[in-house]
């Protein structure tokens, strides 16, 4: 059976190219959003080097063809760049599930939580998207420093919210064939407490002279 295609907006970054690699690697079809089809063409070819045979197709399109060829939409891009994203998005992210990876950080006290009106950017990604939209939040506290490396054993998990029991069980398989531990923390409006944790652990990893802190769950089974 297929899996469904993912539209990663934003996937030239850090963070969303990490998310390709493992998801392609998953055999999840990856389509790449950038405002330039040419960049996001030449991403996915460099992604695809970096992956062994069999993995399943990555192309990249303009951020709106992209959201209307997946099925469903990651987004992960800077929150500034949030709205801006939005507006080439919302048509074709219509009755799908959508992902935010975005987390809001004010520079230059980015490792100090700061939270949006609405209370976090996921809130507010649902409001811009409209209620036809089911939106997940999901990977704010993962650094995206050995996501590309396949051979990486991730020993953090993954925190998700959100307001739809089919979105949440999406972003679960997600998350688990990323290679991670997904725990379901709540509704939507406890992404702002998940966002926060990104700032802190800005700060942790200034503090120790470290760069891929992260958290991890304990109390819950899990096979290992």
């Amino acid at each position: 059976m297929q899996k469904p295609a993912i539209a990663v907006i934003g996937g030239t970054g850090a963070e969303g190219s990490g998310l390709v690699v493992r998801w392609a690697h998953a055999g999840y079809p990856i389509i790449i959003g950038s405002r330039s089809a040419e960049k996001a063409d030449a991403v996915a070819a460099e992604l695809r080097v970096l992956l062994p045979d069999g993995h399943a197709p990555i192309s990249g399109a303009t951020n709106a063809a992209a959201a209307e060829a997946g099925d469903i939409v990651v987004l992960s891009v800077p929150y500034d760049s949030q709205p801006g994203m939005v507006e080439q998005i919302v048509a074709g992210a219509q009755s799908k599930i959508v992902m935010t990876v975005v987390v809001p950080l004010r520079p230059p006290k980015v490792s100090v939580v700061w939270r949006p009106a609405a209370g976090s950017a996921a809130e507010e990604l649902q409001a811009q998207l409209g209620e036809k939209v089911q939106v997940v939040a999901a990977f704010q506290n993962i650094a995206a420093g050995h996501l590309r490396d396949l051979a990486w054993q991730p020993d953090c998990d993954v925190l998700y919210t959100g307001d739809s029991k089919e979105a949440k069980a999406t972003a679960a398989q997600l998350i688990r064939d990323a290679g991670f531990f997904g725990v379901d923390a709540g509704p939507l409006a406890n992404s702002s407490v998940v966002e926060g944790f990104t700032a802190l652990l800005i700060g942790v990893n200034a503090r120790n002279k470290v760069k891929n802190s992260g958290i991890r769950i304990t109390g819950i089974p899990r096979n290992e």
